[in-house]
């Protein structure tokens, strides 16, 4: 092949082909996050949502409709079982919490403990009150003191 006839003719389609096209600004758009629907202008011709916050939200969404779909098959149902019944199981093998080992038996004091010590109620009206002397001085006086108390 030779050189074209007429190169006149040519160049001005080469040059046509090469001129930049105005930019066109995309219109205005809602973000399609529920909730957020905030108007905004797309940076890229698919952009579907305002912010990478939106974006974030909008797949962690979609996992957990992915999840909660997937589940409600009998496929799902089958492994959800079976992790459940594997955590059982890693429950019962665990070792039981160390119970604290108390070297002396714990004492129980009962409600009849005192009953034997103390003065017999007719007692009590035929004293006269004073204040020096307490109920509790009056109540507990025959029983022996011990080792740290005062009366």
């Amino acid at each position: 092949m030779g050189l074209l006839e007429n190169p006149i003719n040519r160049r001005p389609k080469q040059e046509a082909s090469r001129r930049k096209r105005p930019r066109c600004v995309p219109r205005t758009r809602r973000c399609l996050l529920k909730g957020c629907e905030q108007s905004y202008r797309p940076r890229q011709a698919r952009q579907r949502y305002c912010s990478g916050q939106c974006r974030k939200a909008a797949r962690a969404w979609s996992r957990w409709k992915a999840q909660e779909t997937y589940r409600a098959t009998t496929a799902g149902k089958q492994k959800r079982n079976g992790q459940s019944r594997r955590y059982r199981e890693r429950v019962r093998k665990r070792k039981p919490p160390a119970v604290e080992v108390v070297s002396d038996a714990a004492r129980v004091i009962t409600n009849d403990f005192f009953r034997c010590q103390l003065r017999p109620a007719w007692l009590l009206p035929g004293v006269r009150a004073s204040a020096a002397i307490t109920a509790a001085t009056l109540l507990l006086a025959p029983l022996p003191a011990c080792r740290g108390t005062r009366f």
